[in-house]
């Protein structure tokens, strides 16, 4: 007599549970990260402690939080070379306009956050509408927002801020580690696009868009008006960048964030978001802005040259997108 036992349901779909957690994007960048901190913790006494993690939080807070928004846009398959120069400009009105007393200091919060905003929405119409390639609508933005920058500020850094446009630099102790607001703010930002790209019908569409726009665009998705959204709430998070970097630093300073924008995308592709877009997670995208500041506070406390840490992030960066094309051919 033949007996035929069936497998439980709980072990036949473990496997495949199992498989898809390994498989998520950001289970290697977390693997390296962790690796990173030991890695680190084992060559310098200083690495573990509080007050340096705190450090690193407060370092990669404003390229962390530009991520964001270069995520949301990265997923609808597009890129932003503007992020770090539309976060200058500002940066700089909303210090002048609040130094110079032409509006309260949280009226001149406002409109600087909306005037990122702007930047992104007028972003996302030359994609949709002319269209042009996101490469080249950025590019060109960049120089635009550099250079008002550096005509409307004179080429001078605005000193002597009110507490309203420094209070985010401000820290609370968290069990004897002091932790700037702004760094809270961050995390939370993380937290709240995290929530709304994997709960929301929203999420849902920027993720079908970045996969097929025309069969996005099938299902009734309305392309168009969905990549403008997206550009402008990245420009609302570049000017919530604006606040973090005038809060941290407590000036409006022209020349800031002339590398952010690579840096945003290099924390982009190392948290595992594809270029070519439709998958990533924005969580990711902090797992990658902290392996770049865990390498270089790391390479820093070990006394190695700023010069190899630049070149260990290139390296890495051509790895992530190795593995990710990797991935896609697998997967075809």
């Amino acid at each position: 007599m033949t007996v035929t036992t069936t497998p439980s349901k709980a072990s036949v779909t473990e496997p495949s549970t199992l498989r898809r957690a390994l498989t998520t994007p950001t289970v290697g960048p977390l693997a390296a990260l962790l690796l990173a901190c030991v890695f680190f913790s084992l060559n310098s006494g200083q690495f573990l402690s509080g007050g340096n993690f705190s450090l690193i939080i407060q370092q990669v807070m404003v390229v962390g939080t530009l991520a964001i928004g270069q995520t949301l846009i990265i997923l609808t398959a597009g890129i932003d070379l503007s992020n770090g120069a539309i976060m200058a400009f500002g940066g700089v009105l909303m210090a002048r306009l609040a130094v110079e007393g032409t509006v309260p200091p949280l009226a001149a919060i406002a409109i600087g956050v909306l005037v990122c905003a702007a930047f992104g929405a007028i972003n996302g119409l030359l994609v949709t509408s002319v269209p042009l390639p996101p490469f080249i609508v950025t590019l060109g933005m960049l120089n635009i927002a550099f250079a008002l920058t550096h005509i409307y500020s004179q080429d001078q850094t605005v000193t002597g801020l009110p507490r309203e446009l420094t209070f985010l630099g401000e820290t609370f102790q968290v069990g004897g580690t002091s932790v700037t607001y702004g760094s809270a703010v961050t995390i939370g930002l993380f937290l709240l696009f995290t929530y709304l790209l994997g709960q929301t019908a929203w999420g849902r569409h920027v993720y079908a868009l970045g996969n097929s726009p025309e069969v996005a665009r099938l299902t009734g998705i309305r392309t168009a008006r969905l990549t403008v959204g997206v550009y402008t709430v990245a420009g609302l998070v570049y000017g919530v960048a604006a606040l973090l970097l005038v809060s941290r630093t407590g000036v409006g300073d022209p020349q800031a964030g002339q590398t952010d924008n690579l840096d945003s995308i290099t924390a982009v592709v190392l948290g595992g978001t594809s270029l070519f877009g439709g998958r990533g997670l924005v969580i990711g995208t902090l797992v990658g802005a902290l392996i770049v500041g865990v390498f270089r506070n790391g390479l820093q406390l070990m006394g190695v040259p700023s010069i190899y840490q630049t070149l260990i992030t290139g390296v890495l960066v051509i790895l992530a997108v190795t593995v990710d094309q990797l991935s896609r051919r697998r997967n075809r």
